[in-house]
C-alpha cells in the first residue's frame, strides 16, 4: 500500500489537471472522498475539477467545495485532464462513467481509490484496502504515508465516510482501527456534531411515513433466514425522499433478530428493481449474492439492480 500510495502522490503533483469522480447515487463515503480530496488540492494549488453522473445528495450539503460538483458529462469532451481520480467504485460502470472515460482520445492516468471488497483494480494505480470500514479511511492513510496536513475541513470529510459507511459505529463494519482513526480526526478538529446532525438526526416526515410503509410489508423466509421488505412505486408518489434514505431504512433492518441476511427490494418504475443487502452474521457474505445478480460490494453489506418489476402474492413478494 505504501508503494502505492507514493506512486499516486507523485501523479498528483506532476498533474496539471485533474478530475475527481464520485460514484453515482452518490452516499456519504463517496461524496466525502471526494471533497477531501478537493481540499487538500486547493491547499496545493492543483487545477481539479470534480464529476458525478446523477445529482448530488443533498443531506451531505454540509460538505466543504460540494457545490463545485458537475453533473453533466460534456466535461468530457471540452475538457482534458492527465489524472483522473475515482473514489469508492468498484468498477468504472458502477460510476457512471465507463462510456466516457473508453471514448476519451486521450489516455489519462487512471487512480482508483476504494475499500469494496468486489473492486476490479481498473485504474493504473489502485489504492484498494478491503479491510477498511470506507474509502475515507483509504485516504486517511495516504494523507499520513505522504506526510499530507489534515486540516480541519479534511477531517471533517474523512470523519463523514467513516460515520456514514460505519452507521454511526454501530455496524459489521466498525473496527479498532476505525474507532483510533475517528478519534485521530476529532483531534485534528472534524466536527462531529455538525456531521451527525446532517447524517442522522434529519428524517422528514416523507421518510418516516415511508419507513412505516416498508416495515408493514416486512416478512421474513425462515427457510433460508432472510428478511425481505419493498418499496413500490406508488410509495414514492408526492414524496420527497433521496436515495440516502431509503439506504437508511436497510441499515435500520440489520436490528431484527431472527434473520441472517436484510434485503430491501425498490421498483423504481422503469422495468429495474434495485437491491440493497445486509447482514450481521460473521458468517455471511451478502457481497456474493450480489454479485450474482451483477451487483456487488462488501461482506456486510452489498447491492445489485436487476430487471423486473415486484408483484405480491398472498403476502410475499417477487420480481417477475
Amino acid at each position: 500500500m505504501t508503494i502505492t500510495a507514493k506512486k499516486i502522490h507523485e501523479e498528483i503533483n506532476k498533474a496539471d489537471n485533474i478530475l475527481i469522480i464520485s460514484h453515482k447515487n452518490p452516499d456519504g463515503d463517496t461524496l466525502s472522498s471526494a471533497c477531501a480530496l478537493m481540499q487538500h488540492l486547493r491547499n496545493i494549488g492543483k487545477n481539479h475539477t470534480a464529476f458525478c453522473a446523477t445529482s448530488i445528495n443533498q443531506n451531505l450539503a454540509f460538505l466543504p467545495h460540494i457545490e463545485y460538483f458537475i453533473t453533466d458529462p460534456v466535461i468530457f469532451k471540452r475538457q482534458s485532464f492527465d489524472v483522473i481520480i475515482v473514489v469508492d467504485s468498484g468498477d468504472l460502470r458502477y460510476a457512471g462513467v465507463s462510456e466516457h472515460i473508453n471514448n476519451l482520445e486521450y489516455s489519462p492516468i487512471i487512480i482508483n481509490i476504494d475499500h469494496h471488497a468486489t473492486n476490479t483494480n481498473f485504474g493504473h494505480h489502485n489504492l484498494v484496502l478491503n479491510t477498511a470500514a470506507s474509502t475515507t479511511e483509504v485516504l486517511y492513510r495516504f494523507f499520513q504515508i505522504n506526510e499530507i496536513l489534515i486540516d480541519k475541513h479534511i477531517a471533517t470529510c474523512l470523519l463523514t465516510g467513516l460515520v456514514t459507511d460505519t452507521s454511526n459505529f454501530s455496524n459489521p463494519a466498525t473496527s479498532a482501527e476505525a474507532m483510533k482513526i475517528g478519534s485521530r480526526l476529532l483531534s485534528s478538529g472534524a466536527n462531529l456534531k455538525l456531521i451527525q446532525g446532517w447524517t442522522f438526526k434529519n428524517k422528514s416526515l416523507d421518510a418516516l411515513r415511508l419507513w412505516g410503509k416498508v416495515l408493514s410489508r416486512l416478512y421474513i423466509n425462515e427457510t433460508h433466514n432472510i428478511a425481505t421488505a419493498v418499496i413500490i412505486p406508488e410509495d414514492l408518489i408526492d414524496a420527497k425522499i433521496g436515495d440516502e434514505e431509503i439506504e437508511g431504512i436497510a441499515n435500520f433492518l440489520c436490528n431484527l433478530t431472527g434473520a441472517k441476511i436484510i434485503m430491501l427490494l425498490k421498483d423504481k418504475g422503469n422495468g429495474i428493481v434495485k437491491g440493497s443487502l445486509r447482514t450481521t452474521d460473521d458468517n455471511t457474505d451478502v457481497s456474493k449474492i450480489a454479485k450474482a445478480f451483477g451487483g456487488g460490494g462488501h461482506i456486510k453489506a452489498a447491492g445489485f439492480s436487476i430487471n423486473g418489476t415486484l408483484k405480491e402474492k398472498d403476502g410475499n413478494w417477487a420480481i417477475i
